[in-house]
């Protein structure tokens, strides 16, 4: 469920940036005022402006929710699982075959036991 929130929560933020990208500043109303040909846009004079800013308010709330969701399910997350430093060493086991000495050397010269 965490990954799936996740995954949401990136789509929204990536939402939000491209809606603050499309809309226009402050300063570009004041050329519509002047005949700047705004009127007869898709979405009305004012209707656009309108559109993304509800949108983008919209967007804003869904994503503050999914923060605070997220920071709540990662806090009560079960952590009880396996990890290498807790579980004890291996203990060594024993060989099932004797150590074999090794053979006499004599003189620099290996001499097979008899």
């Amino acid at each position: 469920m965490i990954q799936a929130l996740t995954v949401f929560h990136v789509l929204l933020a990536l939402s939000i940036i491209g809606l603050v990208l499309l809309q226009q500043g402050r300063g570009a109303d004041a050329g519509a005022g002047f005949g700047g040909g705004s009127s007869g846009s898709l979405f009305g004079a004012r209707g656009a402006a309108s559109f993304l800013s509800r949108t983008t308010a919209i967007l804003a709330t869904l994503f503050f929710g999914t923060s605070l969701t997220l920071a709540y399910l990662s806090g009560h997350v079960d952590n009880k699982r396996l990890d290498i430093m807790d579980v004890p060493a291996v203990q060594q086991s024993q060989p099932d075959m004797p150590v074999v000495a090794p053979e006499p050397v004599k003189n620099g010269v290996d001499v097979p036991a008899q």
